[in-house]
């Protein structure tokens, strides 16, 4: 009588993404890009199981209410498949950061000091209802030395599922270990709570979704944690904000695609230029089906918007909702930025270097623009192929997250007989 292997527990699968992280860490560039190529030709050949997995997965989810942003995170279709694979293989051609020398000098005693980057080792990520992170994170862990373990939730399990094992087969093709890439879906909740306390087991966390998961992530994890923030992003129209220009970075950043962190949450505009862009910017809004609410001097210019609250301005709708905030002037805009934004994005639009000076100066989020969507901030249009995620805090990484910010650094001593005195 045959007896059945037991399945491995959660730290089985954190014992074995150890190991399989030092196999990768000493592996060439050429291995790891050949196994970045394998992921993007298996995942553009295993299309039609992604989408049966994933059709599946929206159903369930409509049926237990998701959002329709959550929704529209959450499906993949032949075209974004495909811009998964291509995101893949733009990460084979940035430069491998293991090994990269950030500094060093020569003591007068000889002793030659070399910083260099080295990967972490284990990053886990915990997510929702995004199985675009699980190829992104997947293959920048890859091609910067990390095995990855992924907590991907309920809502896209079945999709998650179908990718992991694609991927695995891919890594393994090029003889890495498949254990460089798990998913610890099957143990739910508990999984992700075991995963936050498997401090020496894993090296980094990094959480990505709502506010509260994040919160929860940063607040009860044991494991340190590389903190992504929510985006409740701010544009500023200043005085001399040109219309046509104000109208097309204020349309693309809320409705290209309002349901990710990038997208607009709310709207501040100079006094003296809201007569003349606010009719115009809600006549294009509302035509797209945003629903707009607004502080009491947008409502007396706009007629039918809804009164914001302060509830309105700490929101991140992840839909077409937008708030709108008439301020006199671009330090009133700054305070208001200081006071609700989650340190994201924000972005000014002007004719006025000086105040666009003073606005890069004077706010404090991980991406600050001048005269540009919002939706830029964005490891794929920062030319990194793909992203970890945004981080909004201030230690080792901000903003997008690409290959560098999934390492550490090590420091190396070459010497030839010295002592200390």
């Amino acid at each position: 009588m045959s007896l059945t292997a037991p399945a491995p527990t959660l730290t089985d699968k954190l014992v074995a993404a150890r190991d399989a992280a030092t196999v990768l860490a000493t592996a060439t560039t050429a291995v790891k890009d050949a196994a970045l190529v394998a992921i993007a030709a298996g995942v553009r050949a295993a299309t039609d199981d992604i989408v049966r997995a994933n059709h599946d997965d929206l159903v369930a989810g409509e049926d237990g209410g998701l959002s329709s942003g959550l929704l529209d995170r959450l499906r993949l279709d032949s075209a974004r498949i495909d811009a998964l694979a291509a995101a893949v293989e733009h990460v084979v051609g940035l430069t491998d950061p293991v090994g990269q020398n950030v500094r060093g000098s020569v003591l007068p005693n000889g002793l030659q000091l070399t910083q260099v980057r080295v990967p972490f080792g284990v990053v886990g990520a915990i997510y929702e209802a995004r199985p675009n992170v699980t190829v992104d994170i997947a293959s920048l862990a890859l091609k910067s030395g990390n095995a990855v373990v992924l907590r991907g939730g309920s809502a896209a399990q079945r999709t998650n599922a179908v990718l992991v094992s694609t991927i695995q087969d891919a890594v393994a093709s090029v003889g890495l270990p498949r254990e460089l890439v798990q998913t610890i879906d099957e143990f739910g909740r508990a999984g992700a709570t075991e995963l936050m306390r498997a401090r020496g087991l894993v090296d980094v966390l990094i959480p990505r979704g709502s506010a509260s998961l994040i919160q929860t992530v940063v607040t009860e994890s044991q494991v340190p944690v590389i903190e992504t923030g929510a985006g409740v992003v701010h544009v500023f129209l200043d005085e001399s904000a040109p219309e046509d220009r104000a109208v097309d970075i204020v349309l693309n950043s809320k409705v290209q695609r309002p349901s990710v962190c990038n997208a607009l949450e709310t709207l501040l505009v100079h006094e003296r230029s809201a007569e003349r862009l606010l009719p115009v910017l809600a006549d294009r809004l509302r035509a797209s089906g945003v629903t707009l609410r607004g502080d009491d001097a947008t409502r007396a210019i706009v007629p039918g918007v809804l009164r914001a609250t302060d509830a309105d301005w700490a929101t991140e709708s992840m839909d077409l909702d937008l708030s709108i905030r008439v301020v006199p002037d671009v330090d009133a805009a700054m305070a208001h930025i200081a006071t609700w934004s989650t340190h994201h994005t924000e972005s000014i639009v002007t004719n006025d270097v000086d105040t666009a000076e003073r606005f890069l100066a004077g706010v404090d989020s991980a991406v600050v623009m001048v005269n540009a969507s919002t939706r830029f901030t964005d490891g794929g249009e920062f030319g990194f192929g793909a992203e970890v995620g945004i981080s909004t805090q201030k230690l080792h990484a901000r903003g997008p997250m690409g290959l560098p910010e999934l390492t550490s650094t090590k420091w190396i001593v070459r010497g030839q007989g010295q002592i200390r005195g």
